[in-house]
């Protein structure tokens, strides 16, 4: 698709959409890479691989030390998923390793209880696995408390007993909460803790690994490069040394599309506004992915350093599913959102002329089945700016039918809908515009004049997620190109410096372009609703494409205008402050006095 073909047809639709107007700033933050220890240099010795033979008598053990994960940023380099240090409890039993059983748990217990009263917390091991460790491991530290608080570790870091120690580990942290947590993602241990002979290169604690989101995606660039440690013991079986020999590396930083703020705006708007719902904002430009926002999210801090089966199920029971990214995983029927495609396909095929007039009639006869328009009274004869501008489904019915099918769903693919726009999560939802390949599977026939009525209000079998209209909206907002939208701009080692810049704005009068939607979808007896708000801004110069949905109870009568459309304006209003509210037509108005255009109307019920 190219800007010079469908450019002045572009012109003509920016005129019908809904407007609202808005000001903005933003600021950028740096990264602050994370820290890693000093290398200690040490003579090369000989390794000898331990057995349950041997293990009294090796004289050097190699173990690997996990690295730090790398962190991930937004645009700016405000951090969204880092690490910080934790502290774990330990006990160290003395070499060489002859202790009876009775002995080795008469040793353990006095230092568990010594630790326990130390912290003010019930520290439960068995027998078997102190003995277990002791037989098999009595050469690492058994660890006795994990993520010690703060508070815990003031009161034992200057007060230790002989043989226990606290050994600082890395523990992933999301310090924005649930801000962008579906998209960030979680980490969880590459495997329970070992309790079989130590092996060489053996890590000194579990590793982590990314299971869900960009963590998940990008976990194998995050993950870093072990570090090694070395454990001397003479022919005895007494330890003679330990030391750091090679530094781990830490992993590399992934830095995402996302601006922060505007992230913080679309979910608190949501929050707010929304019991379960979306929000995309993207930059037309270039395809970034500015905010990817779901309702309800879950805070991956929750997952630190691992979440309990009770909040494990309370999510997963949750009957707002707060696991799932609507975002991007979700489909829904698109409503009047979808007659901008509608219309670029009449325009573009040359079914209809910008000044062609049909008839906004309460209904039409499509066949045996009659198809109403949302508004009761005959509206008389409609342009193309002022059918889209009032929503009228049965002019969009007329032209849909005299356009067809086929000029419709090719359209439709070229703004990137019915596939997956390949951002790197995992679970994305391709969406769907139904073809007669579609139909003759689903409903054994091909597709029918009453389907492309249905097809035409955005309704039906079509489906379309809000990264899809986000997407759509931004081929609208900067004259015909599709670029495929990134969520990542780069991958960074973890002394780079930040990357991208802020974005500011200079503008005088800001306009905001939309248009809005609501559909049905689900059985009868389940019906919900999707109210949509789609568009961008500014309306002359674009910098911003967006999409909202809404997502209603079942049986709840909610609309695009009063549901999603506010949600938008939230976002904006707080991004363009101080500017002055000007509508596109008030602009227009003021530029071609003589010209007179249809005010855009609320629709007023789900049939828009």
């Amino acid at each position: 698709m190219t800007s010079a073909r469908i450019c002045e047809n572009l012109r003509n639709l920016w005129i019908a959409l809904l407007i609202f107007a808005v000001a903005a700033t933003t600021r950028a933050q740096t990264l602050m890479p994370t820290p890693a220890p000093s290398p200690i240099a040490s003579p090369e010795e000989e390794t000898i691989i331990p057995t349950f033979e041997t293990q009294k008598l090796a004289r050097t053990y190699i173990l690997d030390v996990p690295a730090p994960r790398g962190q991930i940023t937004d645009r700016n380099g405000a951090p969204l998923a880092q690490n910080r240090l934790s502290y774990n409890l330990v006990i160290n039993f003395p070499t060489p390793l002859d202790f009876s059983d009775a002995q080795a748990l008469s040793f353990t217990r006095e230092k568990i209880d010594k630790a326990a009263k130390l912290i003010g917390r019930e520290l439960r091991i068995s027998d078997d696995t102190i003995l277990r460790h002791y037989r098999n491991r009595g050469i690492m530290p058994l660890e006795i408390a994990q993520n010690l608080s703060q508070e815990e570790y003031e009161k034992i870091k200057g007060d230790l007993p002989a043989g226990i120690m606290v050994r600082p580990v890395y523990v992933r942290i999301y310090p924005n909460g649930k801000l962008a947590g579906q998209i960030i993602g979680y980490t969880g241990k590459t495997g329970r803790n070992p309790d079989g002979i130590v092996d060489n290169h053996e890590t000194l604690w579990p590793e982590t690994e990314g299971r869900e989101g960009l963590e998940q995606t990008f976990n194998g660039m995050l993950t870093g490069k072990h570090g090694e440690y070395k454990l001397t013991f003479d022919k005895d079986g007494r330890k003679t040394s330990e030391k750091l020999i090679t530094p781990p590396e830490p992993g590399y930083n992934v830095v995402t599309t996302l601006d922060l703020r505007l992230q913080q705006l679309a979910e608190k708007a949501l929050e707010a506004k929304a019991k379960r719902g979306a929000m995309v904002i993207i930059d037309p430009n270039n395809g970034d992915i500015l905010a990817l926002a779901s309702w309800p999210t879950y805070d991956p801090n929750l997952f630190v350093p691992s979440i309990s089966a009770q909040q494990l199920k309370a999510l997963q029971d949750d009957p707002d599913i707060p696991l799932l990214p609507r975002a991007y995983r979700s489909s829904y029927p698109p409503g009047s959102t979808f007659k901008v495609a509608v219309g670029i396909a009449a325009l573009e095929s040359h079914a209809v002329y910008p000044d062609d007039q049909y008839q906004c009639v309460p209904a039409i006869q499509v066949g045996n089945v009659t198809f109403h328009n949302w508004k009761k009274s005959d509206r008389g004869a409609l342009n193309f700016v002022q059918a889209l501008t009032e929503s009228c489904d049965t002019w969009f019915y007329q032209v849909g039918i005299k356009t067809g099918s086929a000029p419709i769903i090719d359209w439709s693919l070229q703004l990137g809908f019915g596939a997956k726009c390949g951002i790197p999560l995992r679970g994305e939802a391709e969406g769907r515009i139904p073809n007669d390949q579609y139909m003759k599977a689903t409903h054994g026939r091909k597709i029918l004049n009453g389907d492309i009525a249905n097809m035409s209000i955005g309704q039906g079998d079509i489906q379309v997620t809000p990264l899809q209209m986000a997407q759509a909206m931004g081929v609208v907002a900067n004259g015909g190109t599709l670029y495929q939208t990134r969520l990542v701009q780069q991958v960074q080692t973890f002394d780079n410096g930040p990357g991208g810049t802020a974005h500011q704005a200079s503008l005088d009068n800001v306009e905001l372009a939309g248009k809005t939607g609501t559909a049905q979808w689900g059985p009868k007896n389940k019906e919900r609703t999707a109210a949509w708000f789609s568009g961008f801004l500014p309306a002359d110069h674009p910098r911003y494409a967006f999409a909202a949905v809404y997502e209603g109870d079942v049986g709840s009568k909610v609309h695009g205008g009063s549901a999603a459309a506010p949600m938008i304006a939230d976002v904006f209003k707080d991004i363009y402050k101080g500017e002055k509210l000007v509508s596109h037509q008030q602009r227009r108005a003021r530029e071609q006095p003589e010209v007179r255009r249809a005010e855009p109307v609320e629709e007023e019920d789900e049939s828009d």
